[in-house]
């Protein structure tokens, strides 16, 4: 493939990516919102970012179909146009009901993005540069979260409202899809070459699921957790948000080094790093400096964990299984993202007698670090079956 056509295709990736992270542009407003709706409970505001996950599982595992029937170049132009209309459309009326169905119907263009982007990298690269490219795929996620939770911080810093305008990135993803991303046409299937998935799909969505609900509770719980002078501040929340997205980019990057380093290991590496960042966060809610260096490991969790866990389930499966691999992996990870704000908060009002986001950032630093642990026996033993093959 020519350098410059590869180059077409990154962009296309990191539209992609920036259509995924429009999942986050209202998580810097959620304490605003809350603020503008105080009769509406916290769990459904802080749903506004992991709402849109309940449709996106749905259409995740629908694409593993879907890509049979329409090329994945049109679906991502649907996934495009849709996070168009639902970013702009609740600027026509200051309603929660309105804001949560938009923000629900955007998980369309959240199940397209998240199952299909993995699978264009892989459609496109192979081998190490497949890792690598994954790890740009990653860092661009990062990219995308950045400038979205910085920007949409910066524009709702006096109205909340104001944030939607973040969603012009929706239009100019649309566009460059458009002139970037080759039309590879519909996956072929017949008896040869069918959709198969084997027991490692179903565990790594079962350990997305895990991460995700833990993973998520950064973004649903950072502004309303500031203490000190920075309570309430939408800038600063958009701020350490940024910085959590920016360490992603970093983490991308350095994929592959970091993949030689820890091998087998890589996510249990990145399940630690989410660990000790939420405690930071719960040990020190109104230090700045802290709070910045818990944003940063717990990016690099998110950096590491999900282009190590795509490359993971496509290496497992056939091309034509990949869309479905990449689907049901997503979709594992989403319903955890669904679930967390109700799973979190109750466990907080359980273990602790009340709701707090110090309770919450606890109860996501001591599962993670469980599921690091199991995940590093299941990853050992992985590795020890395959060299018994050998």
């Amino acid at each position: 493939m020519a350098k410059k056509q590869k180059i077409k295709i990154i962009i296309a990736i990191v539209c992609i990516s920036f259509i995924q992270g429009l999942q986050h542009s209202v998580a810097p407003v959620l304490n605003s919102i809350q603020n503008a709706f105080p009769d509406v409970e916290t769990s459904l505001v802080q749903m506004l970012v992991s709402g849109p996950g309940l449709l996106a599982m749905a259409i995740a595992l629908l694409s593993g179909i879907l890509v049979t029937k329409i090329s994945k170049k049109k679906l991502l132009l649907i996934a495009a146009a849709v996070a168009l209309v639902t970013g702009f459309l609740p600027f026509a009326k200051e309603s929660f009901g309105l804001l949560f169905a938009c923000r629900i119907v955007y998980g369309i263009s959240l199940g397209l993005t998240m199952s299909l982007n993995g699978v264009v990298v892989a459609d496109f690269f192979e081998g190490e540069e497949r890792v690598q490219v994954m790890g740009i795929q990653a860092a661009s996620v990062g990219a995308g979260m950045m400038i979205i939770n910085a920007l949409a911080g910066v524009l709702g810093s006096t109205d909340y409202r104001m944030s939607y305008w973040i969603n012009m990135i929706a239009l100019i993803a649309l566009v460059l899809l458009i002139i970037c991303l080759p039309d590879t046409g519909r996956v072929q299937v017949d008896r040869e070459n069918r959709i198969s998935l084997n027991k490692d799909i179903f565990i790594m969505a079962g350990i997305g699921f895990f991460f995700f609900m833990f993973l998520i509770t950064f973004n649903t719980n950072i502004s309303m957790h500031l203490g000190g002078k920075y309570a309430g501040s939408s800038s600063f929340s958009g701020i350490l948000t940024a910085a959590f997205s920016l360490i992603q980019i970093i983490a991308g990057i350095v994929l592959g080094a970091v993949t030689k380093l820890f091998k087998k290991q890589t996510m249990t590496a990145a399940l630690v790093s989410f660990a000790i960042g939420a405690l930071l966060l719960v040990l020190f809610p109104a230090n700045a400096a802290f709070l910045l260096i818990g944003a940063l490991f717990c990016g690099i969790c998110q950096g590491i964990f999900m282009p190590t866990g795509f490359v993971t389930v496509t290496n497992a499966v056939n091309a034509q299984s990949a869309a479905m691999a990449t689907a049901l992996f997503s979709c594992g990870v989403q319903l955890g993202g669904f679930l967390s704000p109700i799973a979190t908060n109750s466990a907080s009002r359980l273990f602790f007698g009340e709701e707090t986001t110090g309770h919450v950032f606890l109860i996501a630093a001591i599962g993670m670090a469980v599921l690091a642990v199991l995940t590093g026996i299941w990853c050992a033993a992985g590795e020890k079956g395959k060299k018994e093959n050998e």
